[in-house]
């Protein structure tokens, strides 16, 4: 209070749809090869619409396997009007994808568990074509692709849990990758 008075918090003021609209792109993006996250031993269908929807936020690619209920859940759970830049892993062995990806000047970033792990906050934003490999939500990402990481980053926690699910780890990295945290 200042002479009596009660301060007025200032206003906060919610940008209009239109205005929104206007500092959006027009049209989906195209590959631009940067940002890569690759959710390649998917569980549930529902977190890869919601990392899909991630990925055009922060301007990144999906890359998944072609499993057989892959396609559907994608358009099932992808919610924006155009579409989103998505990579097909031909492969059944994710591992040799990831393997191709490295050889060909990929830095890969795995989310995992590992005694040499950078904590999130610590990761640096991508400077060159970065995979954000993504495991599977029970086992984590297997162990013949862990030897195929150049750096394996983790999500502090304080509760009882182990990890989060795939999506929310995943749009975590993607946006702190990406430089927008």
């Amino acid at each position: 209070m200042s002479g009596g008075r009660a301060q007025a918090a200032p206003a906060i003021r919610v940008s209009p749809r239109r205005e929104l609209r206007r500092a959006r792109r027009r049209r989906a993006h195209r590959c631009w090869g940067h940002l890569v996250a690759a959710p390649l031993w998917p569980m549930h269908g529902a977190n890869l619409g919601t990392l899909l929807r991630t990925c055009d936020a922060v301007g990144a690619c999906l890359a998944v396997p072609r499993l057989p209920w892959v396609p559907e859940a994608l358009e099932r759970g992808n919610t924006l009007r155009r579409p989103s830049c998505v990579h097909w892993i031909g492969d059944r062995d994710p591992a040799a994808w990831l393997e191709r990806e490295r050889a060909a000047g990929s830095r890969i970033v795995g989310v995992e568990l590992a005694d040499e792990a950078v904590r999130l906050a610590d990761l640096p934003a991508a400077r060159s074509r970065t995979v954000a490999v993504l495991g599977h939500e029970r086992h984590g990402i297997p162990a013949e692709a862990v030897d195929l990481l150049d750096l394996a980053v983790e999500i502090p926690m304080i509760g009882t849990g182990t990890s989060l699910n795939v999506a929310v780890a995943g749009s975590l990295v993607l946006y702190r990758l990406a430089g927008l945290l």
